[in-house]
């Protein structure tokens, strides 16, 4: 389901790119427009065929089969990388635009250019803006769906040949009723969360943006700062609690092999380690700087939660996953 989501808005964004290189065929090589329908055709492919055979544990034509689905992961990783450079060259070239004159910005925009009159290449219509914005605010979806398929296909990989451990006639399916109470209750505890951090989101984006006077902006970090630091005192509590509650479980620890479970927790440790680093620079920039107002202080503690809500999250997480079925 989330991989099709994901490749719904992933062929959305194919389409915008298609129509913004579209408007600049006379000056733009023809490999432009020919990608995105290929990497489009690509992911219909992919999603149809992950649909299907994402469960399949293959026991025959063994290599070839390895060798297909590993070519596959590295196309996937390939496709990332290109969507995160398209991306950070794009937002390289917002920022050397603001801060060049138009003579310079315009002349550096012709070096890649096949015709020698920038004018054609320029995008001056509704429409090709109305692209050029859609299929930039898009990509984040087709990085997900890359790392997404990356991780279903690696799975397959690994479960080729497999032959599945005897205690598997004890999975059972979880049955979800959306009224039951503890059900109930989380989700909607969840959605308020979602749609106020939505709205402090917005807030904070237009007061910064928008807004001149440093009071202004000064008091969206604050908000901003503030409620964050709510949500990761709840998050973290409420792990702690779930851990506590693990110890009095009397299920036993599932230590068999198995490969999306350790997917799972190396894709789960290695992200962590991202928002570890951050946090760590974060907390030696606020240490190091002068003066310390309170904005420091909150960004300060707002570091420190980080790094606690990542790690109580991960334990509860990596210790649910190693727990047997009810």
């Amino acid at each position: 389901g989330g991989l099709i989501l994901f490749a719904i808005f992933s062929l959305v964004m194919d389409v915008f790119k298609i129509g913004y290189y579209s408007s600049f065929y006379s000056c733009l090589s023809a490999i432009k427009i020919i990608y995105p329908i290929v990497q489009a055709i690509f992911v219909v492919v992919q999603t149809y065929f992950l649909w299907v055979s994402a469960k399949d544990c293959i026991h025959v034509h063994l290599n070839v089969t390895r060798c297909g689905l590993m070519l596959t992961l590295t196309t996937n990783l390939a496709v990332w990388m290109s969507a995160v450079t398209d991306e950070s060259v794009h937002k390289s070239h917002s920022k050397l635009k603001k801060n060049m004159t138009e003579e310079i910005f315009r002349w550096l925009l012709k070096v890649g250019m096949r015709s020698s009159s920038v004018e054609e290449c320029n995008c001056n219509s509704q429409i090709c803006q109305i692209f050029k914005n859609g299929y930039f605010w898009l990509y984040p979806f087709n990085i997900e769906y890359s790392l997404f398929a990356s991780a279903m296909v690696y799975v397959m990989w690994k479960n080729v040949g497999r032959f599945i451990d005897h205690h598997s006639h004890h999975i059972q399916r979880l049955k979800f009723r959306l009224f039951r109470r503890t059900f109930f209750v989380g989700i909607m505890l969840g959605l308020i969360i979602l749609v106020s951090g939505l709205g402090v989101l917005i807030l904070y984006e237009v007061q910064v943006n928008s807004s001149t006077e440093s009071i202004k902006k000064s008091q969206a970090l604050t908000m901003y700062y503030i409620f964050n630091i709510v949500c990761l005192s709840l998050m973290s509590l409420v792990c702690i609690g779930g851990s506590v509650i693990y110890r009095f479980d009397k299920r036993d620890m599932d230590r068999h092999k198995n490969p999306t479970r350790t997917l799972d927790v190396a894709l789960l440790m290695g992200a962590a380690l991202g928002q570890y680093a951050i946090s760590y620079y974060s907390i030696v920039a606020i240490v190091a700087s002068t003066p310390r107002d309170t904005i420091s202080a909150l960004n300060l503690t707002y570091a420190l939660l980080m790094i606690a809500q990542h790690t109580f999250q991960n334990v509860f997480i990596i210790e649910g996953l190693h727990r047997q079925p009810p």
